[in-house]
């Protein structure tokens, strides 16, 4: 089976209407096979009182780079709990883009495990972190989330 692109699509646009990734200004960007995009415009809300980047956008952006790094390699019927987020901030930056790039390392029977390299847009290393990922089976599926859309989303494999 293949990847259907427009689940894909009409994914990205589900999720970038939830109100935690409205609230960070946060957007997955892209995603598929092994890998997710997500971005970030930094505004005054990411700052610390220093006037520079609060950590827990780093925290936050990984977390989410991970999350969706195995997705399209998942069957349809199970979903992700993230167990652990590990980040390490390395630079500092007070505005500007920052992309994390999400990549899976490895799907086993439970247990997904990605890397995540959060950049600026300049190639500048910012954070980099890992993810270890419970797979579910029938919770926190894509049919469990309500209340962003009235639209059901096309088939993950065609």
């Amino acid at each position: 089976m293949e990847l259907n692109r427009l689940h894909i699509q009409e994914l990205i646009k589900l999720i970038n209407r939830a109100p935690f990734f409205k609230n960070l200004s946060m957007v997955i960007d892209d995603m598929g096979i092994g890998y997710s995009v997500v971005k970030i415009i930094l505004e005054e809300k990411h700052l610390s009182p220093y006037a520079a980047i609060q950590g827990g956008v780093y925290s936050s952006i990984i977390d989410t780079a991970a999350y969706w790094a195995p997705y399209s390699e998942l069957p349809e019927d199970v979903g992700l709990i993230s167990m652990d987020v590990n980040v390490h901030n390395l630079a500092s930056v007070t505005g500007g883009m920052i992309i994390a790039r999400g990549e899976r390392i490895k799907i086993g029977r439970t247990i997904c495990l990605a890397h995540v390299l959060v950049e600026s847009e300049a190639g500048r290393i910012l954070a980099e972190g890992s993810s270890k990922l419970l797979i579910t089976k029938g919770l926190q599926t894509i049919p469990n989330m309500t209340g962003y859309s009235a639209t059901t989303i096309p088939p993950k494999f065609i």
